[in-house]
């Protein structure tokens, strides 16, 4: 039994698998599951002229709003089973139940079929989606014990692109011919194929590494001394970690950092044209621009996490989110509304790229998927309660200076939060 440990304790990298072949599947993944972000696209389409649904606003958003809801169902869930039954399984149902939930979406041809793209695209898409988003996350931090904050950023980062590649490809489909315009829904059947065929490419070459891996990886990559001080102690079960404030605070961490962000997100075209003056088209384009940043925010602030400390970068996560938010509705030109509305989207990805890692500091990463998955609880309350809240200050009167200023305000004062959370003190 020694010997056995022993050997698996100093398994090379290269002989217990290929870690980059994971990691470009993770990323796989998460650009087909990313796609998601792409529904506004969809949405314009289903409310145009040409479309047999003609869907008002609120019946339109319904779709996505209930795809957002069951993502937390699907981490919850997928979580917990990756933690007992490896990755691969886990990813390959989110993959499938996400992509069959997308192609049913595409049968839908009018109003009154309005039920089929909430039961495709939101209960099962969101769900498979859940499923799908945690495993990567979780699994590739056991692989990269030496920088499992810039891993995981560009794992997520690869959710943030989705959106971006799958935008422009979903509109080009739907001018493409004046039945695509009528019936936009018909695009959701080429590209949900084209999400399975991904998505299980990618998550077919998902594993575990063997026992002790992580302690023998990152020995040989020669961690830096902020990777051995973020080096997870105590192996957390999912009951341990909701035991901790320091669970809390971290949720409460994203929470606050999501609201922010997609307050100015939720608003994004109506805030460029009004306060900056932007042509439709210039805030359309502004819109797609700034999803890069969503993503390149992921993993800069994961990669930047792994060099200060997960906890100076969420200060500086929040805390810049907070002020570039009190500052843009003064952003009475195009090219300072560009840099404060790249300084907010980068942030927003950036929470969500450094989240993994300090999860698995605090509570290890065996069961890192469980206890990172229940966090993701703050995803969908920010999700809900941002837009609600800054539409609600604005109002009719565009009141963005009130509604971005008290909402800056929240993230400024949140800033206070990781200057006090602290690792367990048995982690």
């Amino acid at each position: 039994m020694s010997t056995s440990h022993t050997a698996e304790h100093t398994t090379p990298a290269d002989k217990s698998g290929n870690r980059w072949l994971i990691l470009a599947g993770g990323v796989l993944v998460q650009l087909a599951i990313g796609a998601v972000y792409a529904w506004s696209t969809f949405s314009k389409a289903l409310q145009a002229d040409p479309s047999a649904f003609g869907l008002s606003t609120v019946q339109a958003a319904i779709p996505f709003e209930v795809a957002i809801g069951m993502i937390f169902v699907g981490t919850f869930l997928g979580g917990r089973i990756q933690d007992q039954r490896g990755p691969r399984v886990v990813a390959l149902a989110g993959v499938t139940i996400y992509s069959l939930g997308i192609i049913l979406a595409s049968f839908a041809r009018e109003t009154s079929d309005l039920w089929l793209l909430v039961l495709g695209y939101g209960v099962l898409g969101g769900f498979g989606l859940g499923l799908a988003y945690i495993v990567p996350i979780a699994m590739l931090q056991k692989w990269f014990p030496d920088k499992r904050g810039l891993i995981t950023g560009v794992a997520v980062g690869g959710f943030g692109f989705g959106a971006v590649i799958t935008s422009p490809v979903a509109q080009r489909i739907i001018a493409s011919s004046d039945d695509f315009q009528k019936y936009p829904t018909k695009a959701f059947l080429w590209l949900g194929i084209a999400y399975l065929v991904f998505g299980i490419l990618g998550a077919s070459v998902f594993k575990n590494p063997p026992a002790g891996y992580g302690v023998a990886a990152a020995q040989e990559k020669g961690a830096d001394a902020t990777a051995v001080k973020n080096a997870p102690g105590k192996d957390f079960t999912q009951k341990e970690a909701l035991s901790t404030p320091q669970w809390y605070m971290l949720t409460a961490i994203l929470t606050l950092s999501v609201t922010a962000g997609i307050s100015l997100i939720s608003v994004a075209a109506d805030t460029a044209s009004d306060v900056a003056g932007m042509s439709a088209a210039g805030a359309a384009t502004l819109v797609g621009i700034m999803g890069l940043f969503n993503g390149a925010g992921r993993i800069a602030w994961a990669g930047v996490s792994d060099k200060i400390g997960r906890m100076p970068a969420f200060l500086g996560i929040l805390g810049l989110q907070g002020l570039a938010l009190i500052a843009i509705p003064h952003a009475s030109n195009a090219v300072l509304f560009y840099v404060l509305a790249a300084l907010i989207y980068t942030c927003y990805g950036g929470a969500f790229g450094t989240l993994p890692s300090t999860a698995g500091d605090f509570f290890g990463v065996k069961n890192a998927g469980g206890i990172y998955g229940l966090m993701l609880i703050g995803w969908s309350i920010g999700g809900i309660v941002g837009p609600l809240l800054i539409a609600a200050l604005i109002g009719p009167e565009k009141a963005y200076t009130l509604g971005f200023t008290v909402v800056g305000l929240i993230a400024v004062v949140g800033a206070v939060l990781p200057l006090i959370t602290k690792k367990p003190k048995h982690a």
